[in-house]
């Protein structure tokens, strides 16, 4: 089993604790910012960062649908890091400053994939997948905070 990574980045134009704070809401902005691929979201314990439990259900193909049951810390300023109880996958948010009333926020994902040919494929083809899902998010997380 190798480790699988998918990354994607967006500069947004709101300062970094805007975004950050809005993307740690899980209880009130989360779920307005996931795209179509989550479904059966649910805060199931706090709802504001630290120490908050929240599930879904993330379809990353037409056949393929995990579902999620995260545990969320802030290890750090800037940092927001969901840990999924059902598999290895962890997600980590990073937003920092860039610029004058800008940030940048990055999302990178790894988990332990398969071995053989299909753990191949999922090395070869998961991280885009799952990049563009995460660039969906990071979207509706610019146009979020871009309104304010």
């Amino acid at each position: 089993m190798a480790q699988v990574e998918a990354t994607t980045e967006r500069i947004i134009a709101a300062d970094a604790e805007t975004v950050f704070d809005t993307l740690a809401d899980y209880e009130n902005s989360r779920a307005k910012l996931l795209p179509e691929h989550f479904s059966e979201y649910e805060v199931r314990e706090g709802g504001d960062g630290e120490g908050t439990v929240v599930h879904w259900k993330l379809q990353a193909t037409s056949k393929r649908v995990r579902d999620c049951l995260l545990d969320v810390t802030e290890p750090t300023d800037g940092r927001l890091v969901e840990k999924d109880r059902n598999s290895s996958m962890v997600t980590t948010w990073t937003v920092t400053p860039a610029g004058e009333g800008r940030s940048k926020a990055v999302v990178t994902a790894v988990w332990k994939g398969a071995g053989g040919i299909g753990g191949f494929f999922e090395k070869t083809f998961a991280p885009k997948g799952l990049a563009r899902i995460y660039d969906a998010l990071l979207a509706n997380l610019a146009a979020e905070v871009e309104k304010k």
